[in-house]
């Protein structure tokens, strides 16, 4: 009996140089992927410990996230707006907190007080009306006589410098561990810190994180302990939260 035997057809001509430039084709572009991946800029990790505070992504260096930041301290007319009309109003309003915090005897006028993210220092000037003399700003970009230049992430102080510190720029922080380790570190023990955060709307598009409870916050002060929590209407922040710091 005869074999039958099986003949593959052969591919036509025209279409093996199709199927060769195909492979090549698909072999580069996996290559070329592998290098991609490769050689990526890692990005910033949005992961925190705390379910309620998440930091926002986009910073691929901590240079990008200060540069972000000086875009809006830097800008010519805020500053302008800053030091002119919005000068009265915010001093005003700043006052009557300060007092507030002076009737519930969380700041006398002996408290050595630090304002964190003063921009201008309208908190400063609020805190030397109402009879805290001993007050400072702090931030980027410095405005003499009432601001310093610091970075708030690391704090040019040495430990247990002041009595009081203020703060309304949380969200601002990039690494909000860093922010209140600084905090608890040049506050003396026995010291108060005060916060304005926003809790229930989202703040800004310089903000660096958004905050959707107190709980991170008194996670985060590991040294302190909570003392208050109220409402307030603060330029946009809903919530004051007071910390004391143990003492030894």
């Amino acid at each position: 009996m005869q074999k039958m035997q099986t003949t593959i057809p052969k591919l036509p001509l025209l279409l093996k140089p199709f199927l060769l430039s195909l492979f090549f084709s698909v072999a580069f572009l996996t290559f070329l992927s592998s290098q991609t991946t490769r050689h990526r800029k890692p990005t910033h990790q949005n992961q925190t410990p705390f379910p309620d505070l998440r930091i926002r992504p986009g910073y691929s260096t901590y240079e990008s996230y200060i540069h972000h930041q000086l875009n809006k301290t830097l800008n010519p007319k805020l500053r302008k707006i800053w030091i002119t009309r919005d000068w009265d109003r915010k001093v005003r309003v700043f006052s009557a907190f300060f007092q507030s915090l002076k009737d519930r005897k969380l700041l006398s006028n002996s408290s050595k007080s630090l304002c964190i993210g003063a921009r201008v220092g309208q908190e400063v000037r609020a805190l030397i009306r109402v009879g805290v003399s001993d007050s400072v700003g702090l931030d980027l970009v410095p405005h003499a006589p009432l601001v310093i230049e610091g970075d708030f992430h690391a704090q040019p102080f040495g430990n247990g410098t002041f009595d009081f510190e203020f703060s309304n720029v949380f969200d601002h922080a990039l690494y909000p561990w860093k922010f209140v380790g600084e905090i608890e570190r040049t506050l003396r023990p026995g010291g108060t810190c005060v916060l304005h955060v926003a809790l229930s709307k989202r703040a800004d598009k310089y903000s660096a994180n958004d905050l959707y409870s107190v709980g991170p916050l008194v996670e985060l002060f590991k040294e302190s302990e909570l003392v208050e929590v109220r409402k307030v209407d603060g330029f946009g922040l809903d919530t004051e939260v007071v910390f004391r710091k143990k003492k030894d």
